[in-house]
């Protein structure tokens, strides 16, 4: 299953898709919702959210262990920095180990400032380089201390994330760099906006794989599609959420389709959506989907 999926990440068409586990203590509506739209026909592998924001949400390792055993294909868990230590990071993957849990996104996570928690505190011990380090010492049979592990556990496939957009290229291609040197195979990005964009980052990550690992496994690019249907989420992603890049002329059409009903809004919105996805698609066929688990979207952009 995950050497299948290693597989089409490094030279085939490799198409993710994201779920949001909610807060619920059950995930198995948020199953049926793409059994009953057959989505696990459209896609290599699905992810899982690790509480995203700070906010409490059903454990990301369930939900994937849930999905997997549900559609037979793999699924990237997220795990966040913010929740836990060393010795919560490491007791999670040897558990997820057992029941085939093995691709991980190592993410720093949001500020626990955000959480609707009270008093909620963020555990923070490295940002997601710390876990990428500790699942590369899983890979070579020790945790982290570099006390043997026995038996070894079955390899990890760890995943990382970028920012899609930069002021300064260079600073860009350093923090793919870094993700690559520890270790990460696949380097998702923040949505991209346009094709411009994508072709820079395909340009950056060459270059960071040329710089940092020459002669080592190199890092593979997937590009973050997020669709945008309204104009007030253009908004809001384009003024306040670093590392992302909405072209003028998507909130330029989405501003005039707004003033013509919400019907319009979502008709303009979906096709800049949809055709990027496809020039993408042709591009460079690695793409993750985020769609905040409205599927139906995310099959009108899939099909």
């Amino acid at each position: 299953m995950f050497d299948t999926l290693i597989e089409k990440l490094n030279s085939g068409t490799y198409i993710t898709l994201e779920t949001t586990p909610g807060h619920s203590p059950v995930f198995k509506p948020t199953i049926e919702k793409i059994a009953a739209l057959e989505l696990d026909k459209y896609v290599d592998a699905f992810s899982t959210t690790d509480n995203p924001l700070a906010k409490l949400k059903y454990n990301a390792l369930f939900a994937a262990k849930m999905l997997q055993e549900r559609f037979d294909k793999p699924v990237i868990a997220t795990m966040a920095m913010r929740d836990r230590n060393k010795i919560a990071l490491q007791s999670d993957l040897l558990g997820a180990n057992e029941v085939d849990i093995r691709a991980i996104l190592a993410l720093t996570g949001d500020p626990a400032t955000m959480s609707d928690q009270p008093h909620t505190k963020g555990v923070f011990e490295g940002d997601s380089s710390l876990l990428l380090d500790i699942i590369s010492a899983f890979n070579a049979g020790m945790d982290h201390a570099g006390k043997p592990l026995s038996p070894e556990p079955q390899k990890i496939i760890p995943f990382a994330v970028v920012n899609a957009y930069a002021k300064n290229p260079k600073t860009l291609q350093k923090k793919i760099q870094k993700k690559i040197k520890h270790g990460a195979q696949g380097i998702i990005t923040q949505p991209v906006y346009d094709i411009e964009s994508a072709k820079l980052l395909l340009e950056l990550k060459e270059n960071a794989n040329r710089e940092c690992c020459p002669d080592k496994k190199k890092g593979e690019l997937i590009f973050g599609v997020f669709p945008i249907t309204k104009l007030r989420t253009a908004q809001f992603l384009s003024a306040h959420v670093p590392g992302i890049n909405v072209p003028d002329i998507w909130l330029e059409k989405l501003r005039v389709a707004n003033t013509k009903g919400p019907e319009e809004e979502y008709k303009v919105g979906f096709d800049l959506s949809k055709t990027l996805f496809d020039e993408l698609k042709v591009l460079h066929p690695k793409i993750h989907l985020m769609t905040a688990n409205q599927f139906q979207v995310a099959k009108d952009i899939l099909k």
